[in-house]
């Protein structure tokens, strides 16, 4: 008599158990792309860092604590601490405001903390536009040599303005190394693709603890993804996107570091 392969059996069944949706061992996974992506779908299905949909795992967590163990970023006066890289993009402070504007002609243009050893943390800041233009949070960025510039390159939580039809704002982007490593195009993703709000202030949080990165737009949750090491530690980068205009404001401006 032939016996069933008991761990055989039990394997087949999680696995089919976690590409169904369902939360396994804490974890919440999706795979079902939303009809409404459909273009999007199509015009990123085949980057580099592109996930399949079954492989996608879903952010299923509040929000963490943002009320204490924070260090503000940005001192409200000056840049100190911060250095532009990659274009000529401004950068200026205001009223206790970070203000970047595009400048036509020049290369996407990031402000970037001189500190570049971040690892473990949560990162949040309030983003608000005055002119529409595509931006987003740089974490744990590295930097290269381009001719007489350098390319700014990692992951960033994508931020990406207020006049598009997409709604991928708290995805993450591969900047400059491979295009979307989260895209928000699952059905399960709807709520956080309503949550931006364009005449207003956006609260973007980023929480990043060894290869796992979240993050939340307005409180809601977006993004679940696992990096495979690459990406252990860098700097914090503002981006202003390469375009003809673009202003985008930023303040509360806050980091708190060795996460539990």
């Amino acid at each position: 008599m032939l016996r069933p392969n008991i761990a055989s059996i039990e394997f087949s069944v999680v696995l089919r158990i976690a590409f169904c949706g369902i939360i396994v061992s804490g974890v919440a996974t999706a795979q079902t792309l939303d009809p409404q992506q459909s273009k999007w779908i199509e015009k990123y299905k085949n980057q580099d860092n592109v996930p399949k949909a079954e492989a996608m795992l879903l952010n299923t967590d509040p929000e963490p604590d943002l009320t204490t163990g924070f260090r503000p970023l940005f001192n409200g006066k000056d840049l100190t601490g911060w250095t532009p890289k990659g274009g000529t993009c401004t950068f200026e402070a205001k009223d206790g405001v970070l203000v970047g504007q595009c400048v036509a002609g020049s290369p996407s243009t990031y402000l970037c903390t001189d500190k570049a050893d971040f690892t473990d943390f949560v990162f949040t800041c309030d983003m608000k536009w005055e002119v529409d233009g595509n931006s987003g949070v740089m974490f744990r960025a590295q930097s290269k040599p381009n001719g007489t510039s350098e390319t700014v390159f990692g992951p960033q939580a994508e931020m990406e303005g207020i006049t598009g039809d997409r709604f991928w704002s708290g995805g993450i982007y591969g900047q400059s190394c491979g295009g979307y490593f989260y895209p928000l195009w699952l059905q399960e993703h709807q709520e956080v693709r309503a949550a931006l709000k364009k005449k207003d202030w956006n609260r973007i949080t980023i929480m990043a603890k060894g290869n796992v990165v979240k993050t939340w737009l307005n409180g809601v949750p977006a993004a679940h993804w696992v990096d495979d090491g690459t990406y252990s530690k860098g700097f914090f980068g503002l981006q202003i996107h390469k375009g003809n205009k673009g202003t985008v404001l930023w303040k509360n401006i806050r980091v708190k570091e060795s996460v539990n």
